[in-house]
């Protein structure tokens, strides 16, 4: 009885540090993080970015190509005012012409950095978190780099064609930009993808999941921003999560998962990961708390602009820290 219960114990022993040790290496917790002074970004410039894009440019679908270029021109000269160098990528889709708008800060080093985020809507849709916010941060973070001292080369990249019908094709802009990197045999340190950044609240059990046993992990209420990676990507989540953690008090949370949960590869980074180039994805978890998703009220009176900058003070400090 005494030899069964002992190993019942030990077995025990080994299924809590099994698990203890699988919810560190999902989870990443980070710890005495020492605090940077990183530029502020205003949250009415943000707004002003959304709302150009949801109400101004609307609808800006793969159907409605003239309302797409007049946002690719906004945000071109977006860059190219933050002091951006600023090229266009054009791509044929269905005789159509598409675009992408790449602008380029620091040195022309061989390896780059991308930070990304797509601006077309689904449906005609207003998009105003998705993924107006995303560019709105991307643009605010071209504001910033403008003005900073970099080691490495950051490609700053608008993508278009992310939503269905197109996403997961060749035809994404993402994916047009991750292929013409690996055609020309560039080495990427690292892309990181801005996918709905924007909406936020205190409200209890406002957060949602992918699976119930994640509840034990993260928090119910919708208040923090998300860093994606999978379990090939544990060293640069764990880097750039430290770095945005020391640019302000807003709550993050990471998660390393394979990309069969559902939610993981929903953006333009899985186009990188086909072609094994580090990356991962900041969001507020998109549809597992913004009931707005890919519906007509998502509009930009429904977004924290406050918190939106902070998330782009920590994305600049991730960028900072991959830079050096």
């Amino acid at each position: 009885m005494k030899i069964l219960k002992t190993r019942w114990f030990w077995v025990l022993f080994i299924v809590i540090v099994g698990l203890t040790a699988l919810s560190l290496l999902i989870t990443q917790p980070v710890s005495h993080v020492i605090r940077n002074s990183v530029p502020h970004v205003s949250a009415e410039r943000l707004q002003v970015h959304v709302r150009e894009l949801a109400t101004t440019y609307s609808p800006r679908d793969w159907s409605h190509p003239e309302n797409l270029d007049r946002a690719a021109a906004y945000i071109s000269n977006e860059f190219k005012s933050a002091g951006g160098r600023v090229e266009e990528q054009k791509f044929l889709v269905d005789s159509q012409n598409y675009k992408n708008i790449i602008a380029s800060f620091g040195p022309e080093t061989p390896e780059r950095i991308i930070v990304g985020a797509h601006y077309d809507t689904y449906g005609g849709r207003p998009g105003a978190d998705d993924n107006a916010s995303g560019i709105a941060g991307l643009i605010e973070l071209a504001h910033l780099l403008g003005k900073s001292k970099l080691n490495t080369r950051v490609n700053l990249v608008a993508y278009t064609l992310e939503e269905p019908p197109f996403f997961r094709t060749e035809q994404m802009g993402s994916a047009v930009h991750a292929a013409s990197l690996k055609e020309k045999k560039i080495s990427v340190r690292a892309m990181i993808c801005l996918e709905m950044i924007g909406f936020f609240t205190e409200k209890p059990n406002t957060q949602a999941y992918p699976i119930f046993a994640m509840r034990a992990l993260y928090p119910d209420r919708a208040n923090f921003i998300a860093l994606v990676g999978t379990f090939d990507d544990v060293k640069l989540v764990r880097r750039v999560k430290r770095a945005m953690l020391s640019a302000n008090d807003l709550p993050m949370r990471s998660i390393n998962a394979p990309r069969s949960l559902t939610g993981v590869d929903f953006s333009d980074h899985l186009n990188y990961w086909k072609h094994d180039y580090p990356a991962v994805m900041v969001s507020d978890t998109a549809f597992y708390r913004n009931r707005r998703y890919h519906e007509w009220d998502d509009t930009p009176d429904t977004l924290d602009y406050s918190k939106m900058g902070q998330v782009v003070e920590q994305v600049y400090a991730g960028v900072l820290d991959l830079a050096q």
